[in-house]
């Protein structure tokens, strides 16, 4: 009795029209609630015809196998259905009755095409990429790796550096900003950057004391404190200007300039002077 067990195995197919994760996935956590491990698992990804179906059901015949499957094509699960019942062979449809019932409430057709969720997924972990590089090169961290950067964002403090590196990460650019301090020598990774990759940002002295002198209030620093005297603001905006004009970056005023606004002028930027192409990113 032992014997004939160990010898006994049951085939699932995993049949999709796209990369097969989806169904695998749902598979296997479905697997997990049974004890055996007579269990083959067999995956199909990238069908998308007709006599790629008709092959999988003849391996399914001989082996007396469940196929189930995730397909976006209507005609497509179809088929699986009706030869399904034509070899004898058990289907399960994973996606379709979701799709039906959704069609139904949304009263709109799905969009058919395979492979749309694992697109989101991956764009999902592109994201997640994006926002840790940017996270681990904020205000001048990160300097030996920053050259994986597709944007380097430049400028004096409380210029909006961090918050639109942040914006530009949750839409998929790997950003990094670094500080520009009066008087002090620009860090030597930035020359080893590609140069085109660079956004140097300004801002009106006046703003700027505005909005250092707001933050001063806050912090509860005293008025003593050089960082948000006009006089020290004029030489350090003086002081980038003067860099970025040394170095040719193009130069960004982001004076009285939303999150969004700067992010969206800085992009047109980064695609006029690297005809960067990013596919689908910007989300």
């Amino acid at each position: 009795m032992e014997n004939s067990e160990k010898e006994f195995k049951r085939y699932v197919f995993a049949v999709s029209d796209a990369t097969g994760k989806t169904c695998e996935t749902v598979v296997l956590a479905a697997l997990s609630q049974f004890k055996t491990t007579q269990i083959v698992l067999e995956t199909f990804s990238n069908i998308r015809t007709l006599q790629q179906v008709q092959n999988i059901f003849l391996r399914a015949t001989k082996v007396n196998g469940v196929i189930i499957y995730t397909m976006a094509s209507a005609e497509l699960r179809h088929k699986v259905t009706e030869l399904g019942r034509l070899h004898g062979v058990s289907t399960v449809d994973i996606l379709g009755p979701v799709l039906t019932r959704l069609s139904d409430l949304l009263e709109i057709s799905p969009l058919a095409k395979p492979g749309l969720f694992h697109q989101l997924d991956s764009d999902y972990f592109k994201r997640i990429e994006a926002v840790d590089f940017t996270i681990k090169h904020d205000d001048g961290q990160g300097l030996a790796s920053s050259g994986a950067a597709e944007i380097v964002l430049l400028g004096v403090s409380r210029t909006s550096k961090t918050p639109v590196s942040i914006y530009l990460s949750y839409r998929g650019w790997k950003v990094a900003n670094i500080p520009v301090v009066v008087d002090e020598n620009l860090p030597a990774e930035i020359h080893a950057i590609d140069q085109k990759k660079i956004i140097a940002l300004t801002i009106n002295p006046m703003r700027l004391e505005a909005i250092r002198s707001e933050r001063q209030f806050k912090m509860k620093a005293g008025e003593g404190f050089a960082y948000a005297r006009i006089e020290h603001i004029r030489r350090e905006v003086l002081f980038a200007l003067r860099q970025y004009e040394r170095w040719h970056w193009p130069i960004l005023d982001v004076t009285y300039k939303s999150i969004e606004e700067t992010a969206t002028e800085i992009m047109r930027l980064i695609y006029a002077q690297s005809g960067l192409k990013k596919g689908n990113i910007p989300y």
